[in-house]
């Protein structure tokens, strides 16, 4: 029996299918050309965290840390009574400048008033005696050159007399101290300045020498900062270091340590420092202010010091850094020569300069000619030089 051919036939269920997800790729991917029409998605700039090689990580030139400090008065004066009593005015206040000889507060006068009548009273009865004594002394010696009285008798009327005389020296200085004290009833400035602090109140009782006031006398600036004891020995009074306020970024105005405390505070264990202020900065720093102190590699010879965040193996084994121009926004890797390697970071021997910007994290995730966007450890962002 002959069998019959038909002119189509079948492909097998497996072919099939694999036609079917061929087919359906070269689809998706034909849409995804079409969307893109052929052309590579731009990717933002990605913000990196930037500071200069100069103070970066806070390290200075002689990979000394940057410090947080305070501006400060270079003469600050705690006012205080030189008697004790009762407060009964109160004439300034906090921040009020004020001029040599103004009148700050006022103690009740009262008690001080009573005390000069008293030493008045004693002062009068001692003068009364001492005019006795001096009539007895002359009355014993005009009897005595007449031969009256004995010798002895003439002595004792002399010491009587220089008793009396001392006894009046005494009651005139406690009178002259008494007055002194009424005068002290009320507290004036001593200098020019402005009042930074206040410690009492009216109607408070405070006791002599207790403070009142704090008085910022007008003058040079400094910054106080506290210095740890783990690397006390790199500093020295005379030191020139570089101060940034934190409301001036960018900002850098000279000054030199000019003490450093000889102990270390027995809680904190840092050594309170105080640095100068140089140059025209009327106007520029207030009372108060945030600032940082940094010994910057302008200032030293010595090597320029990074983090270690900051350090990457380049792909022959090369120590190298991340570094950024702001103008450009690119990123660009850049061999450097290193010193040894210590706790915190690593000393720069060659390939950077000062100037230059440096990024501080992420760096392994940066490729070569990268659009960047720089910004500082407060967030903002680097503005070109």
């Amino acid at each position: 029996m002959a069998m019959r051919v038909t002119g189509t036939t079948r492909a097998a269920p497996g072919l099939r299918a694999t036609g079917f997800r061929t087919v359906g790729l070269l689809a998706l991917a034909a849409v995804l050309a079409a969307c893109g029409n052929g052309e590579k998605t731009s990717q933002p700039p990605r913000p990196v965290l930037v500071a200069r090689a100069d103070t970066a990580t806070g390290h200075g030139a002689d990979g000394l840390s940057a410090y947080a400090g305070e501006i400060r008065a270079r003469e600050e004066a705690a006012l205080s009574f030189r008697v004790g009593g009762k407060l009964v005015r109160r004439l300034v206040d906090v921040g009020d400048r004020v001029q040599r000889g103004d009148p700050l507060a006022e103690l009740d006068p009262g008690d001080l008033r009573l005390q000069v009548e008293a030493l008045q009273a004693e002062l009068t009865a001692a003068e009364a005696q001492l005019a006795r004594a001096r009539a007895d002394h002359a009355r014993t010696a005009s009897l005595s050159k007449d031969q009256l009285v004995s010798r002895s008798t003439l002595d004792q009327q002399t010491a009587a007399l220089r008793a009396a005389e001392g006894q009046a020296r005494a009651a005139r200085a406690q009178l002259d101290l008494s007055r002194n004290q009424a005068g002290y009833s009320q507290l004036r400035a001593p200098q020019n300045g402005v009042i930074a602090s206040r410690q009492v109140e009216a109607g408070q009782v405070v006791a002599a020498g207790q403070s009142v006031f704090g008085l910022a006398v007008d003058g040079g600036r400094e910054v106080a900062f506290a210095l740890p004891e783990s690397n006390i020995r790199d500093f020295k009074v005379g030191q020139a270091v570089v101060i940034e306020l934190w409301s001036a970024q960018g900002e850098q105005i000279p000054g030199r340590i000019r003490e450093i405390a000889p102990a270390a505070d027995p809680q904190a264990r840092t050594y309170a420092a105080r640095a100068t202020l140089e140059g025209d900065i009327a106007g520029r720093v207030d009372l108060g202010q945030s600032a940082r102190v940094y010994v910057p590699a302008g200032l030293s010879g010595d090597a320029l010091r990074l983090p270690l965040s900051a350090l990457h193996r380049g792909d022959t084994g090369q120590t190298v850094v991340w570094t950024v121009d702001p103008k450009a926004g690119k990123a660009r890797r850049v061999p450097v020569r290193i010193g040894p390697y210590a706790a915190d970071g690593a000393a720069v021997l060659s390939g950077l300069k000062p100037t230059e910007w440096v990024v501080m994290a992420g760096g392994h995730l940066l490729h070569e000619g990268q659009a960047v966007l720089p910004v500082d450890r407060t967030n903002r962002p680097v503005s070109p030089n």
